[in-house]
């Protein structure tokens, strides 16, 4: 009885260990569907979204429950196609917390208007890495691997290739699917074109912005507020190489996306030659936000 008690004991110690890797906020819209009297199978879909993303275990990493990944997934139906078919967008967001901060810097932020899913009430999602099994379920598997590649950039060059492999997996297993967003020749900014981006040589700078702007820039600006403001800088001019080899790029989108409001508060408090550096780099890599990097100029 002790024996198993004893091993009880280990087992839970390492469910413990090995907690899961998302901390995800699911949320979901639904109004534009008029036939929404079974509001009961929306909330049911929401939940197992919920459940899906935050109790699959991704990886073989061990994470600590402090440790997850904060994420957000918004998904808006807009067309029901039948009983149990529907069309809309998803949206995805994570997000890291900065050493000795309670600061959340945006790490992901991405629409994905190529959104058509099965959904059968009561059903789980169930996913496999080997076939594409269900739509509803590569798709958001597909993104849980991009927030876990897009976090583990901030922290080590080039960190995330692990899990970008199993998402560039994902879009393989999908090339015969009939849904849309998997296919190279579909639109230059789908899922096939974010994970070819990652996963390419020519963005490798931008992958280096990632790490050095985080690890070596946020994360030094609490006890060197100056040191690391530069390395933010540094990690900026880093881009203009990317830019120059692939203006306009899918990957360069969703960075600025992600980090222009960011950028522009935190050289607000910089000295004026810094800004302008700054306000010149972003102002060539994202000329249709020109005007919102003037704000770093501009005193609250």
């Amino acid at each position: 009885m002790k024996r198993i008690l004893t091993i009880g004991i280990a087992v839970l110690f390492a469910l413990n260990l090995n907690a899961q890797e998302l901390d995800c906020r699911v949320q979901m819209s639904y109004s534009a569907i008029q036939e929404t009297s079974n509001r009961e199978m929306f909330q049911e879909m929401q939940t197992a979204v919920y459940e899906f993303m935050n109790n699959t275990v991704w990886t073989n990493h061990v994470f600590k429950q402090d440790e997850r990944i904060e994420c957000n997934v918004m998904i808006t139906l807009s067309e029901r196609i039948s009983a149990d078919e529907f069309r809309g967008s998803i949206q995805v967001q994570s997000s890291r917390t900065i050493f000795n901060t309670s600061y959340k810097s945006p790490v992901f932020k991405h629409v994905d208007q190529d959104f058509r899913i099965r959904y059968v009430q009561y059903e789980p999602i169930e996913f496999n890495i080997n076939t594409h099994q269900s739509n509803f379920a590569s798709v958001l598997a597909y993104y849980a691997y991009i927030i876990i590649g897009m976090d583990y950039d901030t922290y080590g060059l080039n960190s995330g290739n692990e899990f970008f492999s199993k998402a560039e997996q994902i879009v393989q297993n999908a090339q015969n699917a009939q849904e849309t967003g998997w296919k190279a020749y579909e639109s230059l900014k789908n899922r096939y074109w974010l994970v070819e981006n990652l996963m390419n040589d020519a963005y490798s700078s931008l992958r280096e912005t990632m790490y050095m702007y985080h690890r070596q820039g946020l994360d030094r600006m609490s006890d060197k507020l100056e040191n690391g403001r530069t390395a933010i800088e540094e990690s900026i001019e880093n881009l203009k190489s990317v830019h120059n080899r692939k203006p306009g790029s899918f990957l360069m989108s969703v960075f600025v996306d992600t980090k222009s409001d960011e950028i522009v508060n935190i050289f607000k408090e910089a000295f004026p030659d810094q800004k302008n550096r700054v306000i010149r780099i972003m102002k060539d890599i994202d000329p249709a936000n020109a005007s919102k990097y003037d704000g770093i100029m501009k005193d609250d």
